[in-house]
């Protein structure tokens, strides 16, 4: 066998990408697959809550929307690159790219809506704060700071409202309140508003002013940290769009030189190739998104359940059960 036909034989690597080799690597893969798969169908997966099974049906729902907006699109630029190029792997990873664009390039949207939610949250509390002032009581105070609200917090309120005139308890009504806003930060102000509902003790300003500080001083972190992450974003962007040009100008002016990745080694090479890139794309989302606390307002059942903790030794009365689902940490 000579150099030259070595070398233009397609399909024919030597070393480490040699076909033979690239075969027994995926069978191996397979294999692994196959028996992960079979342990974790013999030992079964841990129940989830209902609140997590919720989470998941409505991000199931956002991504067959999601989906249909972008599915298209990315058939299109898919189906382009194809004809371009001739190259299948190139074809699904421009369609793919395409698809999560938003998702791996984007977040700075998703970030100045979250600003905005904790910034109406602050804003929201600091109304009721003033509110409560006037020696008003807490179900006053909510339909009445209500109204000024930021627009991103009024429907949420407004649904509020109209529970508290439908005789909604007031900690059932601010754990829905939560469960609608879906926020950590959110879930501090509510607790503390479900806290004084049942107790009805003094400091709910002084608590409250806090809350609001505290959501402020989170604003200003988050948009300094959005703008030293916006150049490194758009350095991605351009690094990303330059890289897909080069690609797609050599495959379409200088086909002999990219004429082994025609070939089925070629393909798989391509494909960890473009593996590698999206494996780094998704390191670089990871590493600009802000990282947040899980939220502690949830529940599993209908109906929140709250406990006292007891000390030691300490036997409940009557006086003391009606305490144990009304206040403290959630059960």
């Amino acid at each position: 066998m000579t150099t030259e036909t070595a070398l233009g034989s397609p399909g024919v690597m030597g070393g480490l990408f040699s076909t033979t080799v690239i075969y027994a690597l995926a069978c191996g893969v397979a294999v692994g697959g196959g028996l992960a798969l079979l342990i974790v169908a013999v030992r079964g997966l841990p129940a989830r809550p209902e609140h997590e099974k919720q989470k998941a049906g409505e991000r199931a729902g956002e991504l067959i929307r999601f989906a249909g907006r972008r599915g298209s699109l990315a058939a299109i630029a898919g189906l382009v690159v194809l004809l371009l190029t001739r190259w299948a792997v190139a074809g699904v990873a421009a369609a793919v790219l395409v698809f999560f664009w938003d998702r791996l390039f984007g977040g700075a949207g998703e970030e100045r809506a979250a600003m905005r939610r904790v910034e109406a949250l602050a804003s929201w509390t600091e109304s009721l704060r003033d509110t409560i002032a006037g020696a008003v009581g807490l179900e006053q105070a909510i339909p009445a700071s209500a109204r000024a609200a930021a627009p991103v917090l009024r429907p949420h309120l407004d649904a509020l409202v109209d529970r508290l005139r439908a005789r909604t308890p007031l900690p059932e009504a601010l754990q829905q309140l939560a469960d609608e806003i879906d926020d950590a930060s959110a879930d501090i102000i509510v607790a503390a508003l479900i806290l004084n509902a049942r107790l009805r003790g003094p400091g709910l300003r002084q608590v409250l002013g806090a809350l609001a500080k505290s959501a402020r001083e989170e604003v200003d972190m988050r948009q300094r940290v959005m703008a030293q992450r916006a150049s490194t974003r758009r350095s991605v962007q351009i690094v990303v769009a330059v890289s897909i040009a080069f690609v797609l100008g050599l495959s379409v002016f200088n086909r002999d030189f990219v004429e082994p990745y025609g070939t089925a080694v070629g393909q798989l090479v391509l494909a960890c190739v473009c593996g590698l890139f999206a494996l780094g794309f998704w390191w670089l989302r990871k590493l600009s998104t802000i990282e947040t606390p899980e939220r502690f307002l949830v529940r599993d059942e209908p109906a929140v359940q709250f406990v006292r903790p007891r000390t030691p030794g300490a036997v409940p009365d009557r006086q003391q059960v009606p305490f144990q689902q009304d206040e403290g940490v959630r059960r």
